[in-house]
């Protein structure tokens, strides 16, 4: 299989390494704006010098040269190129989210729609043996039908400030909500699981801390220079430094921030780059917190909450049936039969770390193992959302942004 990659950051690059893994694909042309990113890239993979670019249009220009693309640019810039690739006959990798708006989306759908190929939308967690799992479980019908989830994203203190208040996704006009940028993955994951669409949805919400009007006497707009960032738990001093420790937050989100990971790196490189603001300085507006309300046709409810103000850990989940209950915590299951009163502990086999840096605990793999399979067999029930089904779950998302800006419940 030949594949191209358009965006060579840090998803692009998970999805291509996973491709060439055991010789399964090759990289035949790349497409990233940063010349040290690009050069590495292209290195790695051995691409062609002719099939190296900066712009992704640059790629599509030379024509089909390969079986299938990789869109891992920026939120905001998915649309063009998903549809350009797919107009050429690729079967598309497309990094959640799908593009900003409906509208966008729609576009990307009808255009794969029409040129008869493949749309693989990253909804990692629907692939992780702790999914599929549960999903068996709860299908099963071991715990008769669900009346209620609870299901808890926790973002994390560190990420919420490195990727939503310093960085790219900081911003909803540059990016997208943060419902949609960060927790598209949870409400598919939640439908998934309920096996359709809600009917009505409400959500609340609100960017509550990093905000200007709570910056502390005494605060700087450095970190580097600042005279109470010891006592401040988003000193980015402090959390990038203490990435220094560990492989895997050196890959991520370290290597965000820069690559030269010395002490002197990371601190240069915090004294230049929006990393080392001040979380109060007042460059984000995307919420820290949220909670989202779904209620089914037939009476089922889903409550979700996504949190910046907790530890990054694995999303915690509780399904309430009417024949047993079970809990989840991104690895293992706690299953309560209420017929016999016992408990059961499953443990699913998937990997403890469930972030971005470990892989989805496996789901990025597995969603690209499963990819290239249906591109080999022509098999796209091994794509487990088509686009339409991806398109239906951003919809959700987009009811519940206008839910929350809105005050009302609103009707899917």
């Amino acid at each position: 299989m030949r594949l191209v990659v358009a965006g060579a950051g840090m998803r692009g690059m998970i999805y291509a390494r996973r491709a060439v893994l055991e010789g399964r694909a090759t990289i035949v042309g790349l497409a990233e704006p940063r010349a040290d990113v690009r050069e590495s890239a292209a290195a790695e993979f051995g691409i062609d010098p002719s099939h190296v670019f900066a712009d992704w249009r640059e790629l599509a220009a030379v024509g089909r040269i390969g079986d299938a693309a990789v869109v891992a640019t920026q939120d905001s810039m998915h649309t063009e190129p998903a549809i350009a690739f797919a107009e050429l006959g690729y079967h598309l990798v497309l990094e959640k989210p799908m593009a900003p708006t409906e509208e966008e989306s729609a576009r990307i759908v009808e255009a794969a729609e029409k040129a008869g190929v493949m749309l693989a939308v990253c909804h990692v967690l629907r692939y992780t043996p702790y999914t599929r799992a549960l999903k068996a479980l709860v299908d099963s019908g071991r715990i008769g039908t669900i009346a209620s989830i609870e299901h808890l994203e926790p973002v994390g203190w560190w990420h919420q400030a490195h990727s939503f208040v310093r960085g790219n996704w900081r911003n909803e006009a540059e990016s997208s909500p943060m419902l949609l940028q960060k927790s598209c993955h949870d409400i598919d994951w939640l439908i998934h699981l309920m096996g359709q669409v809600p009917a009505r949805v409400a959500s609340f919400g609100s960017l509550l801390h990093f905000r200007p009007e709570n910056k502390p006497e005494g605060a700087a707009d450095n970190c580097l220079d600042c005279g109470v960032e010891a006592q401040c738990p988003y000193s980015a001093k402090r959390i990038y430094t203490g990435f220094l420790d560990a492989p895997d937050t050196r890959y991520w989100p370290l290597s965000v921030v820069t690559t030269d990971h010395t002490e002197a790196g990371v601190l240069a490189a915090l004294r230049t780059s929006p990393y080392g603001a001040c979380v109060y300085s007042g460059g984000n507006d995307v919420v820290d917190h949220q909670v989202v309300t779904m209620e089914w046709a037939t009476g089922q409810t889903v409550s979700f909450t996504m949190t910046a103000f907790t530890a990054a850990d694995k999303r915690k989940t509780r399904i309430f049936g009417t024949r047993g209950s079970v809990e989840g915590d991104g690895v293992r299951l706690r299953v309560h039969d209420f017929t016999t009163d016992t408990v059961e502990v499953i443990e699913t086999e998937t990997g403890e770390d469930g972030t971005a840096a470990g892989g989805h605990g496996g789901g990025d793999e597995m969603l690209l193992d499963a990819f290239v399979e249906a591109v080999r067999t022509g098999d796209r029930s091994l794509i487990l959302t088509d686009a339409r089904d991806s398109l239906a779950s951003h919809q959700v998302v987009w009811a519940a942004e206008r839910a929350r800006k809105t005050a009302q419940v609103v009707a899917l």
